[in-house]
């Protein structure tokens, strides 16, 4: 295991993760990215300006098309953060020794990009000031929460998933903030992580709760994994558009949130180990393991793309039919046929144990992946919505330049609040990897 290499004893893992956090100085590639995501951020801001100012039709969207690039971007983000969770929850559950290498990252990268896709749903709303309409607060306009609607328990849905990732990525950090806050050679550091640590002295009162807390968290995590992206997935299927109104999309929906989260924790974690020298913690092992379920999930998503078209045909629907010919061969065809290439052929690579193993292939793949996931949103909303069931109902979208500041800046939103976590927060989890390190002396102090 990785925590048994030389170098990577009890105390050397504390001292080498608390430097890249304390005094580990801003590399080229660190300022590079944050320029670049600096810049993406800005362009985000002015676009949120203008969409306040003049409001949606500052995007391509118009009837039929009134969903296009907004929700594409978000259930995209939004199912990156799932395999975070998985990685994180679902591995601790089931007592998974080698996700104490990927589970601070990869919580990380959960919250962020949960963060992010809730914007977009409030932004789309056109009048964004009355997003708490969805809550059920007390009636004084006769406005009354639809409970039958996937919207409403789509709201709630992420608004308890993104607490919850939120409460178990910081009760996680306790421990190591405190180690933090014990090395720190300022007294402004020494402030800052010891308001974070809570008071955390490693008495065996607060190892308990801290196993108990985090175990709670993890059981609530979980389900909520399942139930986010299902409810994403109704939005669309109760839907009676064809293409839409399957009743396949859950479970679709939750494989390729875990299919994109896992090439988004590869694309993340290869520059990661990288740049930061965490080869030894970060190990080509862990890159095929990841790996590995990100051909598992892809191979699930690939089976809904054929189900899909398998029970247009066999239903016998006309319009369901015709809605597959057009996403096969209509005007947006040649985003079924990229889907095709960057989601099912592409990660046929990973079958070679070999090119698991190769973390610049693996990294490109992850890429192709991310970029075929998006596309695949875009396939579903857009290539449903641009022809309906008749000829007055059929119209094309195309983007505005604020379509794509919105994607691109939230690309660089997150990248920004990536950057920030990797230079000022531990980046692995030193508890997890210190109990693997020497497990006769338990979590340490």
């Amino acid at each position: 295991m990785t925590a048994h290499r030389p170098g990577n004893a009890y105390s050397a893992i504390s001292a080498r993760v608390s430097y890249l956090a304390l005094q580990h100085p801003h590399s080229r590639p660190w300022w590079l990215a944050m320029i670049v995501a600096l810049l993406l951020s800005g362009w985000f801001v002015v676009g949120v300006i203008v969409l306040l100012a003049r409001g949606v039709g500052i995007w391509g969207i118009d009837i039929p098309v009134a969903w296009a690039f907004a929700i594409t971007d978000y259930v995209w983000w939004i199912a990156i953060g799932m395999a975070g969770t998985f990685i994180s929850a679902a591995l601790f559950l089931t007592r998974q020794s080698w996700r104490s290498s990927l589970n601070r990252y990869a919580e990380a990268m959960t919250v962020f990009a949960v963060s992010v896709s809730g914007l977009f749903p409030i932004f789309h709303l056109g009048r964004p000031w009355f997003f708490y309409w969805l809550a059920p607060y007390p009636n004084r306009m006769d406005v009354w929460p639809q409970w039958r609607s996937a919207l409403v328990w789509d709201f709630f849905a992420i608004l308890a998933y993104l607490l919850v990732s939120i409460m178990y990525w910081y009760v996680g950090l306790i421990p190591d903030l405190a180690t933090l806050r014990d090395r720190a050679a300022t007294r402004g550091k020494q402030v800052f992580y010891g308001l974070l640590a809570l008071g955390w002295r490693g008495e065996a009162r607060h190892w308990q709760r801290f196993e108990s807390l985090s175990l709670i968290l993890a059981g609530l995590a979980v389900p909520l994994v399942f139930s986010v992206h299902s409810m994403v997935a109704l939005d669309f299927s109760e839907g009676m558009l064809p293409g839409w109104h399957s009743t396949i999309f859950p479970p679709f929906f939750v494989g390729g949130a875990f299919f994109s989260g896992f090439a988004m924790a590869l694309v993340l974690g290869i520059p990661l180990r990288y740049w930061f020298g965490l080869q030894d913690f970060i190990t080509d092992t862990h890159l095929d393991k990841l790996a590995k379920m990100m051909l598992a999930a892809g191979l699930f998503v690939d089976y809904g793309y054929a189900v899909d078209i398998f029970m247009a045909y066999y239903s016998g629907d006309r319009y369901e039919i015709a809605g597959i010919a057009a996403r096969l061969g209509g005007a947006y065809g040649w985003v079924f046929w990229t889907v095709v290439a960057c989601n099912v052929m592409s990660i046929q690579l990973l079958w070679s144990p070999r090119i698991r193993r190769m973390p610049v292939v693996v990294f490109v793949i992850g890429l192709l992946v991310l970029v075929g996931m998006w596309l695949e949103r875009f396939m579903l909303i857009v290539g449903s919505l641009y022809h309906g069931y008749l000829p007055s109902s059929h119209g094309m979208f195309y983007p505005t330049q604020w379509d794509i500041a919105f994607l691109a800046g939230s690309m660089g939103l997150f990248l920004l609040m990536f950057l920030l976590f990797i230079r000022w927060l531990p980046v692995l989890s030193m508890v997890e990897l210190r109990k693997l390190a020497t497990p006769e002396e338990g979590a340490g102090s």
